[in-house]
């Protein structure tokens, strides 16, 4: 079934209204993918970059974790996340601990300072989002962004299943050339 994030039926199996549909929201994403890229780009000359802002987010909500369980959480690789995790200690938003489990081992938490940064970004963005639906009917909001936060919670889901598919996919196109 589609939308649950299981596995889905080849696309042969599809009708051709679901895939139209797959089409639509897939050509949305796109769109919102660039128009946030803009954004961040254009926010990233006055502050701080969309990745790092994801990395602090990130660990705010998941408390203070493994480098490794960091890249796991944001679907990176761990010498990445190393990289980008040193320029944030460096900036002191992000600190390294002691595990307590394992004394070799750190933890990586956000600051206090991360903590203000992460706020005042959120608060900006929740009023910026905010301002853009004010003309909408309550309902259609309320019921969009119930939508939406369904959507996201089935595309976390789907993600292995996604990846594999399109690896599957350009791995049968590089043998055909």
């Amino acid at each position: 079934m589609l939308g649950t994030g299981a596995d889905t039926e080849p696309a042969t199996q599809l009708g051709q209204a679901e895939i139209e549909l797959g089409t639509r929201l897939g050509n949305a994403m796109m769109g919102l993918g660039r128009q946030w890229a803009s954004v961040a780009s254009q926010l990233s000359k006055v502050g701080i970059d969309k990745t790092s802002m994801m990395l602090l987010g990130t660990l705010d909500q998941t408390g203070p974790v493994r480098s490794n369980v960091l890249a796991e959480a944001v679907y990176s690789d761990p010498s990445t996340i190393s990289r980008q995790v040193a320029g944030l200690v460096k900036d002191g938003l992000i600190e390294r601990r002691a595990d307590p489990a394992d004394g070799r081992a750190s933890l990586l938490a956000v600051t206090e300072k991360a903590r203000v940064l992460l706020e005042t970004r959120h608060r900006q963005r929740s009023c910026s989002l905010a301002r853009m639906l004010a003309h909408w009917p309550t309902d259609d909001r309320e019921r969009f962004v119930e939508l939406l936060e369904r959507f996201v919670a089935d595309h976390e889901r789907y993600i292995p299943t996604f990846i594999n598919e399109h690896a599957e996919l350009m791995a049968r196109s590089k043998g055909e050339n």
